[in-house]
């Protein structure tokens, strides 16, 4: 009989700790429901959900990958930087983290300020009672939807919280190339997530993901459902040229997009590589 595929690691999910609406734990039980080998816990600028997801990983029987989104900008547009296996304790790092989240938050309550103007949504209305650490658009779009003003987050931000509404304002976020720096000063992996998003204006150029190569980058993140395929193949013969490790993942946020768990995946050879490149243990 022919031998099945090994399973994957899905390397982007987020949880209730950022703008996910699961639990790391029930990430970790569905991650092991579905036959993954494994998964990272990649927050928004945060690792404070770590500790559940390694626990629960442990009790399913999955691998856990601990891992983190820091929100970052290279030559003016919005890039997001993976970041896995990073040293808890790493001080400058979180330093910039703790600088992004208060720039998140206050940011989020201008908009919701601004919002309630027109709409009857309120600041408790947004954060409710969950534990987050991370508060930003999607947990707007959410008290949104919940008061009837959007169906879903989706409407939300092509509506009310585009950046082209009355209502936006734009985020702080730490150059792309210095990111990739306190990443890897943490003892981390640095993974350019989505640079082909259908949302963005344009994919990242093949000239910049050199540029951050050179920087320190280790990897980019093609296989995901958001990516256009026709802005994939640059991308793809550029990180063979470059040495990138090519990673697949779903962005996982529950509830808070159609993306499925595992629906894009890692395969464990990439994972060996980058424990081995970072010294994370298995």
């Amino acid at each position: 009989m022919e031998s099945m595929p090994a399973a994957g690691y899905d390397l982007h999910t987020h949880s209730t700790f950022s703008d996910g609406t699961t639990s790391p734990a029930e990430i970790a039980r569905e991650a092991a429901r579905i036959g993954l080998a494994g998964f990272a816990l990649t927050d928004h600028d945060t690792i404070d959900g770590w500790g559940e997801a390694r626990e629960a990983a442990a009790a399913a029987g999955v691998d856990f990958v601990p891992g983190i989104e820091i929100t970052t900008k290279h030559r003016g547009l919005s890039r997001h930087l993976l970041g896995y296996g990073i040293r808890s304790e790493a001080g400058e790092l979180f330093e910039t983290l703790a600088e992004i989240r208060e720039s998140r938050l206050a940011r989020a309550r201008e908009m919701v300020r601004r919002l309630s103007g027109e709409y009857a949504i309120s600041w408790d209305a947004v954060v409710g009672s969950n534990d987050v650490r991370t508060v930003g658009r999607p947990h707007i779009a959410d008290a949104l939807v919940a008061a009837g003003y959007a169906v879903d987050r989706s409407a939300a931000f092509a509506e009310m919280l585009s950046p082209a509404s009355p209502y936006y304002l734009d985020t702080y976020a730490v150059d792309t190339a210095n990111a990739i720096r306190l990443v890897r000063d943490a003892g981390g992996f640095p993974v350019i997530a989505h640079p082909a998003a259908s949302r963005q204006r344009r994919p990242l150029p093949v000239d910049d993901l050199a540029e951050l190569a050179e920087a320190g980058l280790g990897g980019v993140e093609l296989d995901h459902p958001e990516n256009r395929a026709d802005w994939l193949p640059p991308l793809a013969a550029h990180a063979v040229s470059l040495g990138l490790e090519v990673t697949g993942a779903s962005d996982y946020h529950g509830d808070g997009k159609p993306n499925r768990l595992g629906e894009c995946t890692s395969p464990p050879e990439v994972v060996a590589r980058i424990r081995a490149d970072v010294a994370l243990p298995a």
